[in-house]
C-alpha cells in the first residue's frame, strides 16, 4: 500500500491544479477575516451546517516557536477534537504539531488546552474522517465525489494521504463535550435569527425616524410690494 507520504491527494484534477492558489487564497481570507472573527465574542457565528463548524488551531512553529493560528473544520467524538490536514503530511500546522503536540484549541465559547496526536488506526481513521466530511458543508463537495459513499478499504486506499488528528484535552474539566454551538448543536439557528432581528429592528427604527421628519412646505419670505 502507498504510504500515507507519498500517496496523492485525493482531489480530482481540476483541484489539484488550483490546489495552491487556493491554498494560498485561504492564507488571505483567514488572516483578514476568520481568524480575526473566530477570536472575537461573535466567532460563535462563523460556523452552521452550510459552511461547516470551525475551530482555530494554536501550534508552535517548528522553526520560529511564534504561535501560529490555523482554522479548520472539526468534529467531537467521544470526548475528542478531530480535525483534518487537508494538504497532506505538508500542511504547515500538521508539521508543527509533530514538532511540538502541545496545542490550543479555540472552540466556540471556550478555548482549551490539547496534546495533538495523529491517528494511526483504521478504524479510527475512518470513524472520523467520515465524521469530518460529513461536518464541512459545502467545503466538503471539493473532495472529488462524495467519499461517504465509499467502502472502507477504498476510503483508505484513496484517502489516506490526509492526515486526521486527535487532540485531547488537558484541562482540568475532563474530554471535551460537545456543545449547542458545535456541530449538532442549534445555537447557529439562535445565533443567526438573533442577529437578523437586530438587523430588522435597527431597520424599522431608522425608518420610522425618516418618516417622522417634518417635510411639510417651505416658509415664504415675506411678499414684496407691488410696483
Amino acid at each position: 500500500m502507498t504510504s500515507s507520504a507519498t500517496a496523492p491527494l485525493p482531489y480530482g484534477p481540476i483541484l489539484r491544479r488550483v490546489l495552491r492558489p487556493v491554498q494560498r487564497g485561504f492564507l488571505v481570507v483567514n488572516g483578514w477575516f476568520v481568524r480575526p472573527m473566530l477570536r472575537s465574542p461573535l466567532g460563535r457565528l462563523v460556523g452552521n451546517p452550510a459552511t461547516g463548524h470551525i475551530l482555530l488551531l494554536r501550534t508552535r512553529g517548528r522553526r520560529t516557536g511564534l504561535v501560529r493560528e490555523a482554522p479548520l473544520g472539526y468534529v467531537i467524538l467521544d470526548g475528542f477534537v478531530y480535525s483534518v490536514a487537508g494538504y497532506g503530511v505538508a500542511t504547515p500546522w500538521y508539521r508543527n504539531l509533530l514538532d511540538n503536540p502541545t496545542v490550543e484549541v479555540v472552540l466556540p465559547g471556550r478555548t482549551i488546552r490539547g496534546i495533538a496526536e495523529p491517528v494511526t488506526d483504521d478504524a479510527e481513521w475512518l470513524r472520523a474522517y467520515r465524521a469530518l466530511i460529513g461536518s464541512f458543508g459545502l467545503v466538503g463537495r471539493l473532495v472529488d465525489g462524495d467519499p461517504r459513499r465509499l467502502p472502507d478499504r477504498e476510503l483508505i486506499a484513496t484517502h489516506r494521504s490526509l492526515p486526521v488528528v486527535r487532540i485531547r484535552s488537558l484541562d482540568p474539566a475532563g474530554p471535551v463535550i460537545a456543545g449547542p454551538w458545535d456541530r449538532g448543536g442549534h445555537g447557529w439557528l439562535v445565533g443567526y435569527g438573533t442577529l437578523a432581528a437586530v438587523l430588522i429592528v435597527a431597520a424599522a427604527f431608522r425608518w420610522t425616524r425618516a418618516g417622522s421628519t417634518p417635510t411639510g412646505p417651505r416658509r415664504q419670505g415675506p411678499p414684496r410690494p407691488s410696483g
